[in-house]
């Protein structure tokens, strides 16, 4: 049985970027049957799916959807998986919502496999003979389903997780999450409701897997450059509305008397740190001469990358280490606030509703969650990691890397900034007395 690839958008929107990746196309126009029929246009869908881990298992696991039809079976956990077993069959799939017909074709003897895995109204009819024997619309009303979430990255895996709740309310099916190990504590103690499960299957009636590359549009419904972070995954699970946060509960009790401010100098990458000389070590004796104790909680102490590196300031409190992530939100949720970068301990802090001071340039401000703390200096060259054109995190300065102005948006942020939003918070929330 041959496995066949298509796509719900229009082949041609998935001919992008340099020619070496395009396969080489004569027609002008690139319809349903020249797709199924070209190996090489085949194997460039194939490849457009590279970035989702499960591919191979997602691809060749067996489809255990019934349709009442001998040989033919149907489910949606790898996208749309449809078996057609050999005869003379014709396959219509659609959008239900839209009424766009996604494949028309005649079809024997092949499993055919949707390039894309966001949530679409699929509509699929078979015929036989030119007779409709199977009619089948998407509902997940009561069907189990399971959304894979492998976000490694702590901001990308907490920004989603108010979306898999919203997602088993809007649906009314029976939803289990696979997490990431490192977040499933916390996701427990945030969503208790939410049944999680240990291993992947594909024996469900549909899977999801929010993913966040970046520059991959349109395999993914949109560039997460053009979103802030937290709609892309409502974005690829079909909800149009940001869910409302939930209240985090402590699981262990302040361990200061002291009142304290945690601080985190690190990123996923030392180019998106603070680079004004001495500017946490400013900051740090600021906090202390207004009788804070200052906490670094970053994983790592040092960071290095290129010419760039970052350290823990030596006259903050050294709480670096691998400690885990309840061990960090419930030191964060007894912190008076938190002050670090475009980073996953800001999305932490923001998750357990300790008020964040965001030093962060080289994004736009409604990139990551609001925070009315905000410190960026946008009079100088800022906010490339959502320019389209260029690849911040594969560049690290795209527009000046080796001139005088490289990562100047990051360079030129000064403390007097990030002290004035000190200021502002602390009068905000009334802490100090």
């Amino acid at each position: 049985m041959r496995t066949l690839f298509f796509c719900a958008r229009n082949f041609k929107d998935y001919l992008k970027f340099t020619e070496k990746e395009r396969p080489k196309i004569q027609a002008t126009e690139i319809k349903n049957a020249d797709i199924l029929k070209n190996p090489e246009l085949q194997k460039f869908l194939y490849n457009h799916m590279h970035f989702y881990v499960d591919r191979e298992a997602g691809c060749r696991a067996p489809i255990f959807g019934e349709t009442g039809i001998e040989g033919l079976r149907l489910d949606f956990n790898f996208g749309l998986r449809l078996e057609i077993p050999k005869g003379n069959f014709h396959v219509r799939i659609s959008d239900f919502d839209s009424e766009i017909i996604f494949l028309d074709e005649d079809l024997s003897d092949a499993r055919l496999i949707s390039v894309e895995k966001q949530f679409i109204r699929w509509q699929v009819e078979v015929f036989r003979d030119g007779i409709k024997i199977f009619w089948h619309v998407l509902n997940l009303e009561n069907q189990p389903v399971m959304i894979i979430s492998r976000l490694n990255a702590l901001g990308d895996a907490i920004s989603a997780l108010p979306f898999f709740r919203e997602f088993k309310r809007r649906h009314r099916c029976k939803l289990s999450v696979l997490l990431p190990k490192f977040i499933r504590e916390f996701a427990a103690n945030l969503y208790p409701d939410i049944t999680q499960a240990t291993e992947i299957s594909f024996e469900n009636y549909a899977n999801y897997f929010p993913v966040m590359p970046i520059g991959d549009y349109p395999k993914v419904p949109a560039d997460i450059r053009n979103e802030p972070m937290e709609y892309i995954h409502g974005i690829i699970l079909g909800l149009e509305t940001l869910p409302a946060q939930e209240i985090f509960k402590p699981t262990a009790p302040k361990i200061f008397s002291e009142p304290y401010v945690c601080i985190g100098v690190q990123a996923s990458t030392p180019t998106k740190g603070w680079h004004y000389p001495d500017g946490w070590k400013i900051i740090v004796n600021y906090l202390k001469s207004l009788g804070y104790r200052v906490f670094c909680i970053d994983k790592e102490k040092f960071q290095s990358k290129g010419n760039y590196s970052i350290a823990a300031p030596e006259n903050a409190e050294d709480f670096t280490g691998d400690f885990s992530i309840m061990e960090r939100a419930n030191m964060l949720y007894h912190a008076e606030f938190f002050i670090g970068l475009g980073s996953g301990l800001s999305w932490l802090a923001n998750a357990v509703n300790c008020p964040v001071v965001m030093i962060c340039g080289f994004s736009q401000d409604w990139f990551e969650f609001h925070t009315p703390y905000r410190v960026a200096n946008r009079l100088v060259c800022n906010g490339c990691l959502n320019d389209v054109r260029v690849d911040f995190i594969g560049k690290s300065c795209p527009y000046h890397k080796g001139t005088a102005r490289e990562l100047e948006c990051q360079k030129k942020i000064y403390p007097s900034a990030v002290i004035d939003a000190i200021n502002c918070l602390i009068i905000d929330k009334n802490l100090l007395g």
